[in-house]
């Protein structure tokens, strides 16, 4: 699943990507390697959170901005699964 990220918090992301992440090898994601080099998924986006490693293994690393995206997705994710609800009645 996406979270979503405000424009003002992608600076910020895509500097924990360059500095943290393990797999991110200028500018290519490790993780999807097959024999020919693959963009960063996290790095091209500019709206979301779409990498699960990324989400799991290095935001956390960054509390403040972790906090932040989590608290603003949370709501989301209670929406949909409201909306599931009634619509199943």
């Amino acid at each position: 699943m996406k979270w979503r990220i405000y424009p003002s918090q992608r600076g910020r992301v895509n500097k924990l990507v360059r500095r943290r992440c393990c797999c991110y090898d200028h500018g290519n994601c490790i993780l999807l390697d097959d024999g020919e080099p693959h963009r960063c998924v996290q790095i091209i986006s500019r709206s979301g959170i779409y990498c699960n490693y990324f989400r799991r293994a290095v935001l956390p690393s960054d509390s403040e901005l972790y906090a932040q995206i989590r608290d603003q997705n949370k709501w989301r994710s209670e929406e949909r699964r409201v909306g599931k609800e009634s619509r199943s009645r």
